[in-house]
């Protein structure tokens, strides 16, 4: 009777890029990650000002992730791409929690998106994610910020009072804000 195959054991490495915004470097990042052998996890890519900022989480086996960190190295060069890369491991479970998400509209000011993550932060409530984005509202000219986080929930958090909280913080701060419950 043989013995099972055993998998080389899966690892992350959690790559950052940065250079002047382009056509094609989303492509050409992607790119390399599938010929060193790794699979794309989670990424968020996007064109913030006139820069191309990219974070991604990428699996693979040390072997994969080793060939990975050489191609980037390469690849920055070409693409004068400033890339850092960090094994990471699995994510610490930090005890038993609710998905919330919490979406916020408001004139735009500076402190808002402090402001919120400091209210969350002094109620022992994670931020999982957290995407902003300061536009122009269309009719008026009046600048405006958008807030969306991901929230994880302690279970011993009392819901409908942190949510009768959060709308008397919203309130002080003339800030339009839900936070509801991740559905599916």
């Amino acid at each position: 009777m043989s013995q099972p195959v055993k998998h080389p054991r899966t690892t992350h490495l959690v790559v950052s890029a940065m250079g002047e915004d382009r056509p094609g470097l989303a492509e050409h990042l992607s790119r390399v990650i599938l010929e060193s052998g790794c699979n794309i996890q989670d990424s968020h890519m996007s064109a913030l000002g006139g820069t191309f900022a990219a974070l991604i989480l990428v699996s693979g086996n040390w072997n994969t992730l080793s060939k990975l960190d050489g191609a980037l190295t390469i690849l920055g060069r070409q693409a004068e791409l400033e890339i850092l890369s960090r094994r990471t491991g699995p994510r610490q479970n930090t005890g038993p929690s609710l998905p919330y998400a919490v979406d916020v509209i408001a004139l735009d000011q500076p402190g808002i998106v402090h402001q919120l993550v400091g209210f969350f932060t002094a109620r022992a409530v994670g931020i999982r994610e957290l995407n902003s984005h300061a536009y122009v509202a269309s009719h008026s000219g009046t600048p405006m910020l958008n807030a969306h986080l991901s929230v994880e929930i302690p279970t011993t958090e009392h819901i409908a009072s942190l949510r009768e909280d959060f709308l008397d913080f919203c309130d002080e701060l003339n800030l339009d804000g839900v936070i509801e419950p991740v559905k599916g």
